[in-house]
């Protein structure tokens, strides 16, 4: 996907998007970083098209994002919300299933594709034993697996996952970000998520997009993009970094 010179503007004078570049690169896992308020979640709007440019182009696979179909687009990109409302007495097999929507129509009936897309599914995020249970009765990690396993059910080639760690506690980040990695590794999935926890985008990513203020400060590599200037110039902490054997680089925040 490339976005070429986006701006965003919802009141017609602050523009959350501002002339922003990039692109994802396929395969990879892209993180999009920075403080609140700097466009990370509009970016990724505009990749989803909830948000139309009011200047610029977001493109996938050279055609323009609102040139595609909506059932078209859901087979090439799929979406995971921070926060989603359905009604708790849904099972995970059922919510599952409506991943399956681009695919379908009123006068065809579920298929033995779709039955082994929502299998397949359910296995890689490990809810296969839970699938008759209700969405009530999961625990808030593994409401999140639920809906990443409706996202993969549509079979599309880039995930996209909006502050997916975000209410959850430290066991449950750390599962989830590794079966983001595992699904990027063994299915070749293009991943873009946006994340508050600098250490975890070090860690989880290929590649890194920084922003503040609505545009892209840097990005590339974690290492290229994460040093003692750049930390101080986006979020106003002076950091330190460590070198370990097991988790690779950390940055360890010291004081503003």
């Amino acid at each position: 996907m490339e976005i070429n010179q986006v701006t965003v503007s919802h009141d017609g004078t602050k523009r959350h998007l501002n002339s922003v570049t990039t692109a994802i690169q396929k395969g990879k896992v892209t993180t999009i970083l920075g403080p609140n308020g700097c466009g990370k979640s509009t970016l990724l709007s505009v990749m989803s098209r909830n948000n139309r440019p009011a200047e610029g182009q977001a493109r996938l696979e050279h055609r323009d994002l609102t040139d595609y179909k909506p059932k078209e687009f859901a087979k090439k990109f799929a979406i995971v919300y921070q926060q989603n409302d359905i009604p708790q007495d849904l099972t995970v097999e059922k919510l599952v299933m409506f991943g399956r929507m681009p695919y379908s129509s009123l006068l065809k009936k579920r298929t033995q594709e779709d039955e082994e897309a929502v299998i397949w599914a359910l296995a890689c995020t490990n809810l296969l034993e839970k699938r008759k249970q209700n969405l009530a009765a999961l625990s808030g990690g593994e409401r999140q697996r639920v809906w990443i396993a409706m996202a993969l059910a549509q079979k599309s080639e880039m995930l996209c996952l909006d502050e997916p760690t975000t209410y959850l506690d430290i066991y449950y980040q750390l599962e989830l970000l590794e079966l983001i990695k595992e699904l990027n590794e063994r299915y070749g999935l293009t991943i873009v998520m946006v994340l508050h926890d600098i250490n975890q985008a070090i860690r989880y990513s290929d590649h890194i997009i920084l922003m503040n203020e609505g545009r892209i400060v840097a990005e590339g590599e974690p290492r290229m993009v994460i040093t003692k200037a750049v930390i101080k110039e986006v979020y106003g902490v002076n950091a330190v970094f460590h070198e370990d054997e097991e988790l690779g680089l950390y940055m360890i925040p010291l004081n503003i």
